[in-house]
């Protein structure tokens, strides 16, 4: 993940300024919450923060409901969003294992695998 991915994922703005973003009540933006469209990270004050994704699907589920999408349409989006994100997820951590056993292996960390060395 890059660093910009990982600092547009930080939770850290408060609903005052969600609600300015987003031009959104604080009453929407929990009962999105409550319809499992957005997931806030809570602080050590048990308040809702949010990322910078987060405003982003909000403003996707704005623009889906004045275009007359219903909620279980919009969870089916958000749902297939999250899983392509997930997938994107586990195949990056995959190939970091990957390379990093490789690295190892050429640094003389790590014999080789056993199906290599048939063909060394």
């Amino acid at each position: 993940m890059s660093e910009k991915q990982l600092r547009r994922s930080l939770a850290v703005l408060p609903m005052s300024t969600v609600i300015a973003l987003t031009d959104l009540t604080a009453r929407q933006i929990r009962y999105y919450e409550t319809q499992e469209l957005v997931h806030p990270k809570r602080n050590d004050g048990n308040r809702r923060r949010y990322s910078l994704n987060d405003v982003d699907r909000l403003l996707e589920i704005k623009d889906g409901l004045a275009s007359g999408m219903d909620f279980a349409t919009m969870r089916k989006l958000t749902a297939k969003k999250e899983a392509v994100a997930e997938k994107k997820k586990v195949s990056d951590t995959h190939a970091r294992r990957v390379l990093e056993a490789e690295m190892q292996q050429l640094a003389g960390m790590r014999p080789a695998h056993p199906s290599l060395r048939q063909h060394l």
